[in-house]
């Protein structure tokens, strides 16, 4: 079935796109995995359990392990064919004197009365994040009834997209601007809802503040929320105490990542781009550490697989200055990201910050809720039909409010 009816009162020119590595860079990254060592055995590599946050980092075993499923079992070419199986454009976007070229994929409804919808992923994700939601929305609608217009866009700098620009600091409110001219454009300038998870989060904040389009925002990370002072911990459930302590293992032991993003960017930009094994265990630990249960090896590698053959680690960290940088300048308590429109929040157990129901409350108009007993960080990839049930529920409630 076909979801390529682009809107008819689109501005934008939207280009179809094919995800394809060259026979010679698939043959180059293959001689260069092979060479790829892994460091010698030491007692915190043989001891690490990357399930605990105050517990050393990735494993030995399992990056020996990974590197050789990597070399001798995937197959890159299946994960293209899945890619390219989905309706997939570039569109160049102008911002800021700089000339953007952003991919997305897109299922577009023939329905009227359609609900436009945006996608955010961060880091590490992408939008192959979202691979397992259009597959549960592909086999549950057709391009006549689906009642969504789903836009999942690359971020600036993320994967088929590029930038950010060489001679500006590019922000999170520069990709804001850049994802609305995009659902703009596309011909949803009366109303739009961003979802977002990681810096997708961030980024839909941002939207509801400032894009007149964004109607409203769905979030399932709200990282940055202090205790508001009437909240006592003695109020919340168990099960938001139990996330809170998972959240303060992170902020003391597990945020180190984020902190070299934003102080060294540049360091640790050139390190990951030498070896596809160093980006396989930066990148590796962070989908098992903030994971309910553990992805299936081959989705991590896909994941690792496209930021390798895109190069787009380096480009892809720039929004880690703004919170860990020498002069942090976003964090959600801010009075200038309060949300006034519409908000929901969908809780996990295994998000690496599951900040609790009346916390996030204090840090927008939360109209919509809901507590799940299971799933992580990366809630479309991890429970793809919940992540769809809310999507379908929360639009549900909240479109007629705003529409």
């Amino acid at each position: 079935m076909s979801f390529n009816s682009i809107p008819s009162k689109a501005s934008l020119k939207p280009r179809p796109f094919t995800a394809h590595v060259s026979d010679e860079d698939l043959e180059s990254f293959q001689t260069l995995l092979r060479h790829s060592r892994i460091g010698p055995k030491t007692y915190e590599n043989l001891t690490a359990n990357v399930k605990d946050f105050t517990h050393l980092g990735i494993s030995r075993q399992w990056l020996e392990d990974a590197k050789k499923q990597w070399e001798t079992q995937y197959d890159w070419r299946k994960t293209e064919d899945r890619i390219n199986s989905y309706p997939n454009y570039t569109v160049a976007i102008e911002d800021s004197g700089f000339d953007f070229e952003i991919h997305f994929i897109a299922l577009f409804s023939k329905k009227k009365d359609a609900v436009p919808l945006t996608l955010l992923h961060g880091w590490p994700g992408s939008f192959l994040e979202f691979l397992g939601t259009l597959d549960v929305l592909r086999e549950k609608y057709t391009p006549e009834d689906l009642p969504f217009h789903v836009i999942v866009p690359s971020l600036p700098g993320y994967g088929y997209s590029n930038g950010p620009p060489l001679d500006q600091d590019f922000d999170v409110q520069g990709i804001a601007r850049v994802v609305d001219k995009l659902m703009v454009g596309l011909g949803f300038g009366d109303g739009y809802i961003s979802q977002g998870g990681d810096i997708g989060s961030f980024v839909s904040r941002v939207l509801a503040v400032n894009a007149e389009a964004c109607k409203a925002v769905h979030l399932h990370l709200a990282i940055g929320i202090s205790k508001p002072d009437d909240v006592t911990i003695e109020s919340l459930s168990q099960e938001e105490q139990k996330g809170l302590e998972r959240y303060n293992n992170f902020n003391e032991m597990g945020n180190a990542y984020a902190r070299e993003h934003g102080t060294r960017p540049s360091t640790i930009g050139l390190v990951l781009s030498s070896s596809p094994v160093a980006l396989l265990a930066w990148v590796g630990e962070k989908f098992l550490q903030w994971s309910d249960v553990s992805p299936p090896l081959n989705e991590i590698l896909d994941s690792v697989s496209l930021y390798w053959f895109t190069d787009s680690f380096p480009r892809a960290i720039y929004p880690y200055r703004q919170f860990f940088g020498p002069k942090p300048s976003f964090f959600h308590p801010d009075a200038e990201w309060h949300i006034k429109k519409p908000m929901g929040y969908s809780w996990h157990p295994k998000e690496l910050a599951p900040v609790p129901k009346d916390w996030v409350a204090k840090s927008g108009n939360l109209v919509w809720y809901r507590g799940h007993d299971e799933g992580g960080h990366f809630a479309a990839m991890e429970k793809p039909k919940l992540f769809v049930k809310d999507l379908e529920d929360f639009v549900e409630e909240v479109w007629p409010m705003v529409k």
